[in-house]
């Protein structure tokens, strides 16, 4: 079927291929979900097309552009569509669904192939993403995941989802754990956009009749804003305590994070954050053992004195049925009690 009309959000899924037609740094902040990028002009190309635009005229601007487009598009018949079959049906989309994918769109449409021109571009998906947003958080029905540091709540939320269990992985999404040592190694935390897209497209996808399970995060995650209506959501949701010892949640922790002892000066650094919290005598004493690689003491004082005394006082706090809580023991996090507790987990959700 052709529509030979800009297509709608909804129908995105009839299509073999979707195609970001614009420039890679713009589809680094934010893409639909499986597209690739085929940009029509590079990031250095369309700076300089903006500043003729700009500074000589809109029609120069347009005849280096137009010379820029047929160059790129010339290398994406060659080389990146080459293999595309006489059937194949491309959607295309650039920012607003203007001239860049319609360019595109006009030169495989001349080929032979059914490509076709994403309404309103990836500002409509945008506004896809905030409307999806804003009537589907309300409407989950969320079992909260809590629990002190090294309780493995994130390696629960994983094992409910292998068990079937519709899953909301905040840390996963902002690639980050959540805490003042959470950054992941050699991994960077995507836009605030692109956290977003990926949440909504999660929730797009559950039966809204089934529970969700979300670990109880802050608002923010290092430095993504975990959108105002599902903290609220959060906050008044019924709430499961992953309840681990102190050794357990130490073990786990020296296996979690153990690549913050590859870069000692690093660790020493965020330390240093928390003197005005703990003190100088403390901290020196934590940086000093992160020079040394001794991250059992380390971990054992970041529990006792920062990590803990922080999660008695907020979850009351947060959590409007905290009092309600259902709490589940743990005395070992390996991988067969992780999953264990998941099944439990499942259980108590069952019962509320």
């Amino acid at each position: 079927m052709s529509h030979r009309q800009p297509v709608r959000i909804s129908d995105i899924d009839k299509f073999d291929t979707i195609i970001d037609a614009r420039s890679p740094a713009e589809f680094a902040l934010d893409h639909i979900p499986g597209a690739i990028n085929c940009p029509v002009l590079s990031n250095e190309e369309r700076a300089q097309i903006g500043t003729i635009y700009k500074q000589v005229s809109p029609f120069e601007a347009k005849r280096l552009g137009a010379a820029y487009v047929s160059a790129n598009l010339a290398r994406h018949l060659h080389d990146t569509f080459h293999d595309r079959p006489a059937h194949w049906k491309p959607l295309v989309y650039c920012w607003r669904g203007g001239l860049r994918s319609g360019s595109m769109v006009t030169w495989l449409r001349l080929v032979g192939w059914d490509a076709q021109q994403l309404a309103g571009g990836y500002k409509g998906f945008r506004g896809h993403v905030i409307e999806r947003l804003e009537s589907l958080v309300p409407r989950l029905r969320l079992q909260v995941l809590c629990g002190a540091t090294g309780s493995a709540k994130t390696r629960v939320l994983h094992a409910l989802a292998a068990q079937g269990a519709q899953v909301i992985d905040l840390e996963g999404y902002a690639s980050h754990k959540g805490s003042l040592l959470g950054n992941l190694p050699g991994v960077e935390q995507p836009s605030q956009k692109h956290f977003e897209t990926l949440l909504a497209t999660q929730i797009g996808q559950f039966d809204l009749e089934r529970p969700v399970f979300i670990e109880g995060e802050s608002a923010k995650i290092g430095r993504i804003s975990v959108p105002m209506a599902l903290v609220e959501h959060m906050r008044q949701a019924p709430v499961i305590e992953v309840k681990a010892s102190a050794q357990a949640r130490l073990a786990y922790l020296l296996r979690d994070y153990a690549y913050l002892g590859a870069d000692a000066g690093l660790l020493a650094t965020k330390l240093g954050y928390l003197k005005e919290l703990q003190g100088k005598e403390v901290v020196g004493r934590w940086q000093g053992w992160a020079a040394q690689g001794e991250l059992a003491p380390l971990f054992a004082e970041l529990m006792a004195l920062h990590y803990d005394p922080h999660y008695e006082r907020s979850q009351a706090r947060n959590f409007a049925r905290w009092a309600e809580r259902r709490t589940l023991e743990a005395d070992d996090l390996a991988d067969a009690c992780i999953a264990a507790l998941a099944a439990q987990v499942m259980q108590q959700a069952g019962r509320s």
